[in-house]
């Protein structure tokens, strides 16, 4: 079936601005609460929310096989469980519907009243029900910093990094959706040169710069997902900012890994982007040397052009652009990583997320957390309004942006934005 909502010369009748990140040509899907007090499905042109619900009950989705109150929902789990066909006959109406030469919601003013919405007048809220999320460490530049930072700099790698996708299974209970403020955690931790570990607030909460991806139903348990198969099951991304507590993480790691330094808070950008909006931007991956095992080898694009920037916002003073990087360097394409989850008959659901990892590109300017930025707080990173920062401090606000753009069109994430509050303390 044709992606028709991709038309570069499509044009709404909807206002968008010249560099907004939803163009028609975008159509994301989210959830949101309305003026009203109404939690619907919609999707998003230019600065409009567009409530699905309602076009679902006025009649729009005539013609396409959907449960009576798809849209009406305050998740997207069963659209998502509804499959690849399902998302592109959606996603070719929505483009039809708002397309600049089709009358039909256009000249129809009471209509408009109940399907349209300043994206302002609305709150957003987590887009599924998340019931597993997957971390993966996939970016060759990330890895090897960290490496070379707490083992040895000659062999920053483990052996195992460049023959599997490495990841680990965070916790769904505590990830948000852009606006929702973060506690600074508690842990404990152990101070340089003490052999007794203390208990207190995290002295070095980082960001980690990452995507993620969303899927549907994948598979029974059992089986696993062809590596050629895999983008079949993503719905779409989102950009995430995989909150880090670098002292807590040093102590607790070995011998099984990330705890508590990860899973106090994980924030994501509202808005999903489906894997067809993202189709004109794929790329090739970086070259995989030793080539990897057979379930893993891959032909083709899979990639893709997004350009990734993090900024700093001290309370009440001016953001600072920390880094800008790609989402292109990673190592490990999420087809690779959804083939390696499920080569062990594990099973994948609607809604389940998996992070990309932190992305790092190959220069200073293009490291995806503070830990490599500052190299260990060794170089302070100075702020717009004189201050420095080693890592991320009580009232900072961290914004990731993330788009791809070619010679025909922008299609956008929007952003992440996430403020870091002092520890919780109980009254």
């Amino acid at each position: 079936m044709p992606i028709s909502a991709n038309d570069p010369n499509r044009k709404s009748w909807l206002h968008v601005s010249e560099n907004s990140d939803f163009p028609i040509q975008n159509i994301p899907f989210g959830v949101f609460i309305t003026k009203d007090d109404v939690v619907t499905i919609g999707t998003r042109i230019g600065d409009f929310a567009i409530d699905m619900g309602a076009l679902q009950q006025l009649g729009y989705f005539e013609g396409i096989e959907l449960t009576d109150d798809m849209f009406m929902q305050d998740t997207l789990n069963d659209f998502i469980s509804d499959g690849k066909k399902t998302w592109r006959l959606v996603r070719n109406r929505l483009a039809e519907i708002f397309d600049a030469v089709n009358p039909q919601l256009r000249d129809n003013e009471a209509h408009k009243e109940v399907v349209i919405f300043n994206v302002n007048d609305i709150e957003m809220q987590l887009p599924v029900l998340i019931g597993d999320y997957t971390d993966f460490y996939s970016s060759k530049e990330h890895a090897t910093n960290v490496g070379k930072m707490f083992r040895d700099p000659d062999n920053a790698l483990l052996p195992n990094w460049l023959h599997i996708p490495v990841g680990y299974h965070g916790r769904s209970s505590t990830i948000v959706p852009s606006g929702i403020p973060i506690h600074r955690p508690m842990g404990q931790t152990l101070p340089n040169g003490e052999t007794q570990p203390i208990f207190g607030p995290s002295r070095t909460v980082d960001f980690e710069l990452e995507t993620a991806f969303i899927t549907t139903d994948a598979n029974i348990m059992g089986e696993n997902i062809p590596v050629g198969e895999t983008e079949d099951y993503i719905f779409g991304m989102v950009l995430l900012n995989d909150w880090s507590a670098r002292d807590i993480q040093k102590w607790e790691y070995v011998p099984l890994g990330p705890f508590l330094a990860k899973n106090f808070a994980s924030s994501i950008s509202p808005w999903i982007v489906t894997l067809d909006a993202l189709e004109p931007f794929r790329v090739a991956s970086p070259v995989q040397e030793p080539a990897p095992l057979p379930y893993l080898q891959q032909t083709g694009d899979h990639a893709f052009d997004i350009n990734l920037e993090v900024l700093i916002a001290p309370e009440n003073a001016e953001a600072t652009s920390v880094s800008k990087s790609n989402f292109k360097y990673m190592y490990w394409t999420m087809s690779q990583q959804l083939a390696h989850h499920t080569i062990n008959g594990c099973r994948v659901n609607s809604g389940d997320m998996m992070g990309s990892g932190t992305i790092s590109g190959p220069t200073e300017d293009s490291f995806g957390s503070m830990l490599e930025l500052t190299w260990g707080g060794k170089n302070p990173i100075k702020m717009n309004d004189g201050s420095e920062r080693k890592f991320i401090n009580d009232g900072d606000t961290v914004i990731m942006k993330g788009y791809c753009q070619n010679n025909n069109v922008r299609i956008g994430f929007g952003e992440v934005s996430s403020k870091l509050l002092p520890a919780f303390e109980r009254k």
